[in-house]
């Protein structure tokens, strides 16, 4: 940017701040509710440029960012005289944010100025707070009066702005958009953090593997309005430590829209508040933690499959009401982390609906990223064979290490994984040991058998057979196809003008999704979880997965 250049925006900047105050603490005072909305529109138009700007740069504090979002949707909230109204405007700011946010990457703001912008912000509004100065809205008496504070002089070549007209930003062609992180008007980058290194390594492999199939399938027929879907991974290896530097990497290096099909929820519990920090879609994470399923939900965080809660729930009354088990003779072997600990509350909140005490469950650890699984075999064996079924929210691996230590001593011992095992994983694992190790263990799934002949698994089977030819169907790499092509559909009813913001408006407005699964897939404001279906399945004497009712 040349100097005369930054001189000038600057000096725009500083005027449009200065506009602002005016704004707020002039024209706003006497006006009636619609005309309040009408000059907080105006407003969103120059205080979310300032805002997204600064959010696209780390060195800026993200607590002096917040403050001015937080007081300017505060002033959302007091002028508008119904919800609809209100939500209107708030994706009205939310879209300036997001220019602003571009305004950075595309080059034509740098961090420096978006720092003065900021403080001249801060300053303007330092005094009394902006709700307070804006006029009431129809359920409020009338403030008592407000001086008018007058502007600036503005440059003789602004001088022709109409102060109390909205400003909202106009359609524009592809390829005169403003600058999208991550789009451009041939592609759309999105990443995955996810072990491609590691004893967990075939989860990522075959998360990345679904996404891309459902990628090249729509990039084969152009793309989603005319642009390709390309997917960059960032190996963290299952371990939190590295997440952060993984999300970083994609984020700043590669230049991500967003994120999809993260693994782990021991890695999400790092890399949530990164996405969210950067309001960054963060779609389709191949986790069931209630982690990602807040209530309300994050605007930013979205779900295709059902949750460990339910998996975990579903088990414990096929256990109990089917195969007529005693609550005492179920335990949980569990990964000694936060998805562990997802799935030992499932079990527990399982048996309180049934009206049965969870204090006396008992839970078998096991660390991370390891085998070891002796602490859990022991503590086993000193139950002296009351234990008849074990629910196991573990990883393919360490799940195959606990049945072949335990088989032999206990051959009539009913297993049960949650989906994020590893199916395909698992089956070969238990396999390599022999089919007396494999046959009869369940699987709970968040998707259709992958052996089955429903529409959906039929057209992924065909899609993988064509784009990577030799790879089996695997049930991790269906759901990272299912999430994908959720996310595709979502992209299409966009249109080419891209945001995030106006993509998630059209993530919250899936009604009745039908993808060919048996089963609607939808989302809504309250609702961030397209699916809650869970399938049963349970390995065979060949290693192959059969169909298991649970009810």
């Amino acid at each position: 940017m040349s100097d005369r250049a930054g001189m000038k925006m600057r000096a725009s900047a500083r005027w449009a701040v200065a506009l602002s105050c005016a704004l707020l603490t002039g024209a706003a005072g006497a006006a009636t509710p619609g005309d309040n909305v009408s000059v907080v529109r105006d407003l969103a138009s120059r205080v979310g440029p300032i805002v997204g700007s600064a959010l696209a740069c780390p060195e800026i504090s993200h607590p002096r960012i917040q403050v001015i979002a937080d007081k300017f949707r505060a002033v959302i909230r007091e002028v508008s005289t119904n919800e609809a109204e209100r939500d209107d405007v708030s994706r009205l700011f939310d879209r300036y944010v997001s220019d602003g946010r571009g305004s950075v990457s595309a080059g034509r703001v740098d961090c420096k100025s978006a720092d003065r912008q900021l403080t001249d912000l801060e300053t303007s509004i330092s005094g009394p707070s902006l709700a307070s100065v804006i006029g009431p809205s129809s359920a409020n008496a009338a403030p008592a009066p407000v001086a008018s504070v007058a502007p600036p002089p503005a440059p003789a070549a602004q001088t022709t702005v109409a102060l109390a007209t909205p400003t909202v930003a106009p359609a524009v062609p592809l390829g005169t958009m403003p600058a999208v992180r991550g789009v451009t008007d041939k592609e759309i980058r999105f990443g995955i953090a996810a072990p491609f290194s590691g004893s967990s390594r075939e989860l990522g492999r075959q998360m990345k593997l679904g996404i891309d199939t459902a990628f090249n399938r729509v990039n084969e027929t152009g793309g989603v309005n005319g642009r390709m879907l390309r997917l960059l991974a960032a190996d963290d290896g299952y371990e939190p430590s590295r997440t952060l530097d993984a999300m970083k990497t994609l984020y700043d290096k590669d230049q991500v829209f967003g994120f999809v099909g993260n693994v782990g929820t021991p890695t999400a519990a790092i890399a949530i508040p990164y996405a969210l920090e950067r309001r960054a879609l963060f779609f389709g994470a191949f986790t069931g933690s209630n982690i990602l399923r807040n209530d309300p939900p994050d605007r930013y965080v979205f779900n295709y499959r059902a949750s460990y809660a339910e998996e975990t729930d579903a088990v414990v009354h096929y256990l109990i009401r089917i195969r007529k088990l005693q609550p005492r003779q179920i335990a949980v072997f569990a990964q000694a982390d936060s998805y562990g600990d997802a799935g030992f509350a499932g079990v527990a909140k399982a048996f309180r609906t049934l009206g049965i005490n969870d204090a006396s469950i008992l839970r078998l650890n096991y660390k991370r990223n390891t085998v070891d699984v002796d602490d859990a075999v022991s503590t086993l064996k000193a139950q002296k064979g009351q234990i008849r079924a074990v629910v196991m929210v573990a990883t393919y691996r360490a799940a195959a290490k606990f049945i072949e230590r335990t088989r032999d001593s206990w051959p009539g011992m009913i297993y049960s994984n949650v989906s994020f095992v590893g199916s395909t994983a698992l089956a070969d694992e238990l396999m390599l040991l022999g089919p007396r190790y494999a046959n009869g263990v369940i699987v709970t799934q968040v998707v259709p058998a992958v052996g089955g002949y429903s529409s959906a698994v039929m057209e992924y089977k065909n899609a993988l057979a064509k784009y990577f030819p030799g790879e089996a169907p695997d049930y991790v790499s269906l759901e990272g196809y299912i999430a994908a092509n959720v996310l595709i559909q979502a992209i299409r009813q966009t249109g080419p003008e891209l945001t995030t913001e106006k993509l998630i408006d059209n993530l919250e407005g899936t009604r009745n999704l039908d993808l060919g699964l048996g089963t609607a897939l939808n989302f809504g404001r309250s609702e961030h979880q397209a699916s809650h279906k869970i399938w049963g399945t349970a390995i065979d004497e060949n290693g192959k997965y059969t169909p298991l009712e649970l009810d």
